[in-house]
């Protein structure tokens, strides 16, 4: 049996998903099991439902062999190499370099954007990795490998419970550049349906999910336009995939059929736009309206 006092990162979640993140190698078979063969007590009473909320405080007991609270995954410290745009008590947001992968792949990258922000949370003494149970400061959003620009990572659990809730409803403004070839018209919006095939989005008919973006045309140049695009929806590689289907594709995206090699893809993220309600989750940012920018000029030069 082990004995797990609830911290306030470890709060707020189902009694299912914390106990998953703590045995990682329990199947979810057992998991359940475990519940209704009165494995799981909680503040000194046998619970049968996963689905059940937990609190700062409680006290959790765990009739489970040693075996499975063995985890999978370690802290790995590296050198916390990030341009920090902006920082409070809760969130912390970096403009990534293109190049830069956000999370371990199967390519085995050892040096990963996330692996990055925990490493300088480490050193500034904000993140313990022996005072958590379940908790690790983790990306609220991700780009591409080859795509820069900025990043949010959360310090917290509940600044990332609230970041991701906001995300979801879309209430975080997204804004971009890119390189594409050919001249589009001034500005337009381009919608479809994304279907993903393998590792490549496809835009089609309307069995894949729907997918929208604005842009407008900020100069052109050699057969090239740069142009400000506004995400309403947020699939993998839609930026790369809508262009492409429309005759633009990105410059360097050889994937989705641009030339060139000097950018690999002219695409950056350049800004993000905040406007929620007050919220104690996070307190540096709510309440108010927030523009965080990042230079992307160089990237294009």
């Amino acid at each position: 049996m082990r004995e797990f006092t609830i911290k306030e990162n470890d709060a707020g979640q189902r009694l299912d998903k914390f106990m998953t993140k703590l045995m990682p190698r329990l199947p979810k078979s057992m998991l359940y099991k475990g519940l209704r063969k009165k494995c799981v007590r909680l503040n000194g009473r046998h619970v049968k439902d996963g689905s059940v909320q937990l609190s700062a405080g409680d006290v959790l007991d765990l009739y489970f062999k040693d075996e499975f609270f063995e985890s999978d995954q370690g802290f790995k410290y590296v050198k916390p190499e990030l341009d920090i745009v902006y920082e409070d008590d809760s969130i912390l947001i970096v403009n990534k370099a293109a190049g830069i992968v956000c999370h371990a792949d199967e390519r085995g990258t050892e040096v990963t954007l996330v692996d990055m922000v925990k490493s300088y949370l480490y050193d500034k003494g904000e993140y313990v990795p022996s005072d958590e149970q379940t908790f690790s400061p983790a990306l609220c959003n991700r780009l591409d490998r080859n795509t820069g620009g900025l990043v949010i990572a959360a310090k917290n659990a509940a600044a990332l419970r609230a970041m991701n809730e906001y995300i979801r409803s879309r209430e975080v403004k997204k804004l971009y550049m890119a390189v594409v070839e050919g001249e589009p018209k001034e500005r337009g919006r381009l919608e479809g349906y994304a279907e993903r095939e393998g590792k490549v989005t496809r835009i089609g008919g309307e069995g894949g999910k729907r997918v929208s973006l604005d842009y407008r045309v900020i100069a052109r140049a050699n057969g090239c336009s740069l142009v400000e695009v506004e995400l309403h929806t947020g699939r993998t590689h839609q930026i790369r995939a809508q262009f492409a289907d429309a005759g633009f594709p990105l410059s360097g995206d050889t994937k989705y059929g641009g030339h060139g090699k000097k950018f690999r893809q002219a695409l950056w993220s350049v800004e993000l736009r905040f406007e929620f309600p007050a919220d104690d989750r996070l307190p540096g940012i709510s309440g108010r309206r927030v523009r965080i920018k990042a230079p992307f000029e160089e990237t294009f030069v």
